[in-house]
């Protein structure tokens, strides 16, 4: 499963650290070694990102109910013991909603999700939030909540280094009504980090369908689109949203081969995939890692990429769901360092933006 996640206010001073002083000292595990290549992370959700000590603290501060404060990690985290069910893996952002009770809960969060990535070596971070999700304890105003957590991720970009841009989610179990809302907002700050929007949530039950004109205006006014996929639904569902959604990319996508005529269309319009092999594994997508298709899409001439999902709820950094891609489905370091490539060939920045990042990553090749 990768190694664990360091939980509390880990010592993060050293993540910026230039790429000639990473190879001073050659890594010789490949957990060390993928700890010491800057990467670049597509896809992880603010909300499954948040350090155990902090709900320990919120839960304190605000008397938050709970059955056994000492079992808070069982409820939140995926353990040895948890079925590897999409039920039970939703059920741990049950739990988490209980704890977005303020506005300094929500920029803490944010700050300290950053700062975790820059531990990893994580150069670039798109990191998407749910509004709706977060305003709602408070019942906080939608756009109030973006503000927040656009004013922390500025904050924490120039603390620790790490370029971060905002996706923005809405759920397809929530109404067409509210996100509207949400994009409407969304597209009202993109001179902000703001830029992008997704289509998340229980992809078996809910249909993307409905939301389809709200995110062909979005695209119109200039957010970038991402959308979840056949992760638990079927692969048809990545046709629909690259044609009816608008689609850039496609969250996980992992089911894309069980239909070639899906897989020839990915291919022709050069869909990039952000793939959460960890993530997938525990929802129940694949029965073992080793068993993931994430090879054979490569294979396939498809163009998936490494992503953590939600690095606090699986136990996971990016750095070890490498070290897990390369060690179960057989990667090279060779292999994956293009994944790195293909992720920062596919972030939502312009042009310019994504050299000066390639820029920044160039070391990485100097390191086998």
């Amino acid at each position: 499963m990768g190694e664990k996640r360091k939980r509390g206010n880990a010592n993060v001073a050293g993540a910026g650290a230039s790429a000639d002083n990473q190879h001073e000292t050659m890594p010789t595990s490949p957990a060390d070694f993928f700890q010491a290549t800057p990467k670049v992370d597509l896809h992880r959700h603010l909300e499954g990102s948040i350090r155990l000590s902090t709900l320990i603290d919120v839960a304190r501060e605000f008397d938050i109910e709970l059955p056994d404060l000492d079992k808070l990690g069982s409820m939140v985290q995926v353990t040895q013991d948890d079925p590897h069910t999409s039920q039970n893996f939703l059920s741990k952002f049950e739990v988490l909603r209980q704890f977005y009770r303020s506005p300094e809960v929500i920029t803490r969060i944010t700050e300290e999700a950053i700062a975790d990535a820059a531990a990893d070596n994580v150069k670039y971070l798109e990191l998407r939030f749910t509004p709706s999700t977060l305003a709602r304890s408070g019942n906080y105003p939608l756009g109030e909540v973006m503000d927040w957590v656009i004013t922390a991720t500025l904050k924490a970009q120039a603390e620790y280094g790490v370029t971060t841009r905002l996706i923005v989610s809405v759920n397809r179990h929530e109404s067409t009504h509210l996100a509207a809302e949400v994009a409407h907002q969304a597209a009202d700050r993109l001179d902000s980090a703001i830029v992008g929007l997704d289509l998340a949530g229980d992809e078996a039950n809910f249909p993307a369908v409905p939301f389809a004109p709200i995110f062909q205006e979005a695209r119109q006014a200039g957010l970038k689109i991402t959308i979840h996929a056949a992760e638990w639904g079927p692969a048809g569902n990545i046709a629909q949203a690259i044609d009816l959604l608008e689609a850039e990319r496609i969250g996980h996508g992992v089911r894309v081969l069980e239909d070639q005529s899906v897989a020839a269309m990915a291919r022709e319009r050069n869909m990039t995939f952000e793939v959460c092999v960890t993530s997938n594994y525990q929802s129940g997508v694949v029965a073992e890692v080793g068993e993931h298709p994430f090879k054979k899409m490569i294979e396939a001439g498809l163009n998936p990429t490494i992503n953590t999902d939600d690095p606090a709820i699986s136990g996971i950094t990016l750095s070890s769901e490498y070290a897990l891609v390369g060690d179960k489905i057989g990667l090279t370091q060779a292999e994956l360092q293009k994944r790195i490539t293909a992720a920062v060939e596919a972030a939502f920045i312009p042009a310019g933006e994504r050299e000066k990042l390639a820029a920044t990553l160039g070391g990485i090749s100097r390191m086998r």
